[in-house]
């Protein structure tokens, strides 16, 4: 019988991989630092900063999104992001506990 492999990681392992694998990607890191520093930043004004397409910095968005670490806001025609700074503050969180947990194995 098949098991389910994510039943066998804490839900905090779970969370942080998750929120992991949103970031994974150089694009993402620069979209993020981007939202940060322009809250309520439209998709094309991200694309005329970054050296990506449109459908590329969409599609990043999207990921971010999913994850939970920006939100969404419409305005009129226009899409507004910024930064969800619950999900955003509880990823720092468990992420820098994991790395202290890590730091101090022997």
């Amino acid at each position: 019988m098949a098991s389910n492999k994510k039943a066998e990681f804490t839900p905090n392992d779970q969370h942080i991989s998750n929120m992991a694998k949103a970031m994974s990607h150089p694009g993402r890191i620069a979209i993020m630092r981007i939202v940060k520093q322009y809250p309520k930043i439209t998709t094309g004004e991200i694309v005329e900063i970054l050296p990506l397409a449109q459908a590329t910095v969409s599609h990043h968005l999207k990921e971010l999104q999913t994850a939970g670490l920006i939100t969404m806001t419409a305005d009129g025609k226009r899409s507004l992001f910024e930064i969800n700074r619950k999900n955003w503050d509880s990823y720092t969180t468990s992420f820098n506990q994991l790395l202290e947990q890590i730091n101090n194995l022997q």
